[in-house]
């Protein structure tokens, strides 16, 4: 049984079947309105569930009674989980093999909902991914296989997450094969070793440009695409994507801005970032040259 809603899941779900694996159902999360016209949307995995004609499950409550029955009533001897909610043991202890997760971190390092994220914030040079038995505490069970994957200086998060889905994929499908063969032994977490990497929410993102360049740079590429770190403008929202160390450092207050020949900069505590990408509310992203085209900036302007 599989059970996952977004984008990082599907390679997981398509490695499953394509390894040949019988799929007894899917799990996924409810349709959900998008878009100007609020059209309900399924789920990327509900996608993939439809086209192979799987059958199906989307439940209002994971801990409703009425789930686990029809859960059972499925006989499945293992579930993989990948990017899904919380699972009650009513759940998890289900499966005749139990049920093991997909995460996207090398843990016990960035329990939580946002490892990616915080990985690149915190300015690391590798993570990677981890299978384990679902427990009782959220990211705390007996891990299966673990593989790492390096950090390059310019990746975001889109990139680092694109490049794990890929990667949970492989290992996801090798952690099945063992199961079957009996060949895989999960291991205790070191609970000393363990860090969080919580729900990132708006508020958070906001940009301090009191803070050193680097630090300002990683927060950036750490919440880019998404929620992407923003900060003020004459009142209006910017949203940063992309940034770069200057190399023709200039001086001010932190936050002040200087624009010149299609170049955007912003002085930190300790230097100076290029923006390259940035997006004005109510308007699409864009390279900060033709941003300039459209937008004038002040000598002394400050972000805040």
């Amino acid at each position: 049984m599989f059970m996952g809603t977004p984008d990082f899941a599907v390679p997981s779900l398509e490695a499953l079947l394509a390894a040949g694996h019988g799929i007894a159902a899917v799990v996924t999360g409810a349709d959900k309105p998008r878009g100007r016209g609020q059209r309900l949307t399924p789920t990327p995995v509900k996608v993939v569930a439809l086209r192979e004609r799987l059958p199906l499950l989307q439940p209002a409550s994971v801990k409703d009674p009425a789930f686990a029955a029809a859960l059972r009533d499925f006989k499945p001897d293992l579930a993989v989980v990948v990017a899904f909610r919380i699972l009650p043991r009513g759940v998890f202890s289900i499966p005749a093999y139990g049920s093991f997760n997909l995460h996207a971190s090398l843990l016990p390092r960035y329990r939580g909902a946002a490892p990616i994220n915080w990985a690149l914030i915190n300015g690391d040079q590798e993570t990677g991914v981890t299978t384990f038995f679902l427990d009782d505490a959220v990211d705390t069970g007996n891990t299966l296989l673990q593989e790492r994957l390096p950090i390059g200086p310019d990746d975001d998060a889109g990139v680092v997450h694109d490049r794990l889905a890929a990667l949970g994929a492989h290992v996801v499908a090798e952690t099945v094969r063992r199961i079957e063969a009996g060949t895989l032994t999960a291991q205790p977490q070191d609970n000393t070793q363990a860090t969080p990497a919580p729900k990132i929410f708006r508020e958070q993102c906001r940009i301090s440009w009191t803070s050193p360049v680097g630090q300002i740079r990683n927060f950036v590429r750490g919440l880019s695409p998404h929620p992407a770190a923003w900060t003020m403008h004459r009142g209006r929202l910017l949203k940063i994507y992309a940034t770069r160390l200057s190399s023709s450092p200039l001086t001010g207050l932190p936050g002040t801005l200087h624009s010149d020949a299609g170049r955007l900069s912003v002085t930190a505590c300790d230097g100076t970032l290029d923006i390259l990408e940035l997006q004005q509310e109510g308007h699409r992203r864009m390279p900060a040259e033709e941003f300039l085209r459209g937008y004038s900036i002040a000598p002394g302007d400050q972000l805040a």
